[in-house]
């Protein structure tokens, strides 16, 4: 019974019968060996390569194809930047996966492979800032984001749907095509098919990307920081040289 199937086998069923193929036409044209018929059956889970040739060819919302989102196509070249793929726990509720230097790296790469996704841990946060949204877990690499955000921390992000729906300004998870970068993010005015990324630390120079090179756009709204430093050395130095400049005034002032 169809009833017993995946969400996403059956739309996926669907999807083929709208653009009237066969199983095996349409199995050729997005990249499959024989026909559809184990994935229409729910025997064969969708590759992130065949959820990727759905949004290349068809404009499928990849949310859609999943069941959580109404919207069944995006343009894909109109700056939409929504999560690709969401994990959700026994009771379909949202969680957080947690993306560490590591996995960052390949990412981008995987980013509509579903089968990846499920190697990645996965939490929820009972609190209600992390209700009714999408949030992912990033660990930060370099010191691009000194001094608010250090090296090995993590940042976590809120989905942002489109990048017309970013916020000047505020700082963000890209994910590019090839690396994901934690930036404060500026829209160009004379350039809007451009925006630019600027790093806190004052020797990086900001740099312009093309938005369509844009995959993910996830809003910081925290980070997970572990450990509590004690007062810098340069804290102390401070402290100290104060301390000696007072000195110096109540002896000047004694002098005279």
């Amino acid at each position: 019974m169809d009833k017993d199937l995946s969400i996403e086998a059956r739309r996926f069923k669907k999807i083929r019968e709208e653009s009237h193929h066969t199983q095996q036409s349409f199995a050729e044209i997005i990249g499959i060996n024989g026909s559809t018929a184990d994935i229409e059956r729910g025997k064969t889970k969708l590759s992130g390569k065949v959820v990727m040739e759905l949004l290349r060819q068809f404009d499928i919302n990849p949310l859609w194809l999943f069941g959580k989102s109404f919207v069944q196509h995006v343009n894909i070249n109109g700056g939409d930047v929504s999560p690709k793929v969401i994990s959700v726990d026994k009771d379909e509720n949202d969680t957080i996966l947690l993306v560490n230097q590591k996995a960052a790296a390949g990412y981008p790469h995987n980013i509509q492979d579903v089968e990846w996704y499920e190697t990645l841990p996965a939490f929820n946060i009972p609190l209600p800032q992390y209700r009714n949204a999408t949030y992912r877990g990033f660990q930060v690499e370099g010191d691009s984001m000194l001094p608010n955000i250090r090296p090995n921390e993590w940042v976590l992000g809120k989905a942002v749907p489109s990048i017309s729906e970013a916020s000047d300004s505020k700082i963000y998870i890209v994910v590019l095509n090839d690396s994901v970068l934690v930036k404060k993010l500026q829209k160009i005015p004379n350039a809007p098919e451009k925006v630019r990324l600027v790093s806190l630390n004052e020797h990086y120079l900001p740099i312009a990307i093309e938005i369509k090179d844009i995959q993910e756009l996830w809003l910081v709204n925290s980070k997970l920081t572990f450990g509590i430093d004690e007062p810098s050395e340069s804290g102390l130095l401070r402290q100290l040289q104060q301390s000696m400049d007072e000195l110096k005034g109540q002896i000047n002032n004694l002098r005279h």
